[in-house]
């Protein structure tokens, strides 16, 4: 996963400036059907449907944290499209986006179709 442009100043900020950053108590894991600029939040977000974000929680252990549980979206009540990427956001709707990543392949949820992700796949790695 990539780091938004937010998450990397509000980090710099932080580390480097003194500038106090109060990490979100929930985060949430968002789908997208297009990414045109991620760093800068540009991204179309699946709506509709009955989809909603989902709470993520998170690990860390060295330079990677990934997610604790499974994240399982409900039951799709209309097409959703193609999703080909997923976000983390600090909060259930609007909020800032912190982190992005493209889906190793692509899913087209449609009428009926759950999206899940299983415990341990989404990865953010700090090198």
């Amino acid at each position: 996963m990539s780091f938004s442009n937010y998450l990397e100043t509000k980090v710099l900020d932080h580390v480097f400036g003194g500038t106090a950053y109060t990490a979100p108590s929930t985060l949430y894991l968002a789908l997208f059907t297009a990414v045109s600029d991620g760093e800068a939040g540009t991204v179309t977000e699946v709506s509709g449907g009955g989809y909603a974000r989902q709470t993520v929680a998170f690990t860390t252990s060295g330079n990677t944290t990934s997610n604790t549980s499974a994240v399982e979206y409900p039951t799709a009540t209309a097409n959703y499209g193609t999703v080909t990427h997923v976000g983390i956001y600090d909060a259930s709707s609007s909020g800032n986006l912190m982190a992005y990543a493209s889906l190793s392949s692509s899913k087209t949820i449609e009428t009926g179709d759950v999206f899940r992700v299983p415990a341990g796949d989404l990865d953010i790695t700090l090198d």
